[in-house]
């Protein structure tokens, strides 16, 4: 039994793209198109991850996956899985390096402002928003900063650290 701890988000089924059983899957990706050779993925059924094997999928429309699984044969059957969430575990991730990071990896890292030093501890990130931020606490306040390229100079995963360097007043906003 695959345990959602040790799998990623990869996206979301929006809806039937034929009457064969067809669906079309939102991704959590800059790259969907890495995805097209899955042999087979997790979808969230009832809080439990259900292995669905994948006789072939292609990008639609650039952003979207379209993925015919094994054993959906019929518009009933793709419905059924319409709002599920699908996932992969997580050695399947390709590593990033340098300065790009998956949220769940950085979860834990210090933030050190390169004017103003450590501000604090990364507990989460926010990209229910334009924006995606970091949610750091400080001392005993939330601080959030955007997660803009401009403003994240280097992240080191040996030293769990990112340094980044923020608009001037925008830390002094929080504390």
């Amino acid at each position: 039994m695959m345990d959602q701890k040790d799998c990623f988000f990869l996206g979301k089924i929006v809806k039937k793209f034929s009457f064969k059983g067809e669906l079309l899957v939102k991704l959590d990706s800059d790259a969907p198109g890495q995805f097209i050779k899955m042999e087979s993925v997790f979808v969230e059924i009832n809080n439990n991850l259900i292995p669905f094997f994948i006789k072939h999928a292609s990008l639609h429309k650039t952003e979207l996956l379209r993925v015919k699984f094994e054993d959906v044969t019929d518009e009933e059957a793709a419905q059924a899985l319409i709002g599920c969430n699908l996932y992969l575990p997580l050695n399947l991730l390709p590593r990033l390096t340098g300065n790009k990071f998956y949220y769940h990896e950085i979860i834990g890292f210090q933030i050190i402002d390169t004017q103003l030093g450590p501000i604090g501890t990364i507990h989460g990130v926010n990209d229910q928003t334009a924006q995606a931020l970091f949610e750091i606490t400080h001392k005993d306040k939330e601080i959030l900063i955007p997660i803009i390229d401009e403003f994240i100079h280097k992240v080191d995963r040996s030293t769990k650290t990112i340094e980044v360097t923020t608009p001037e007043g925008l830390i002094d906003l929080y504390i």
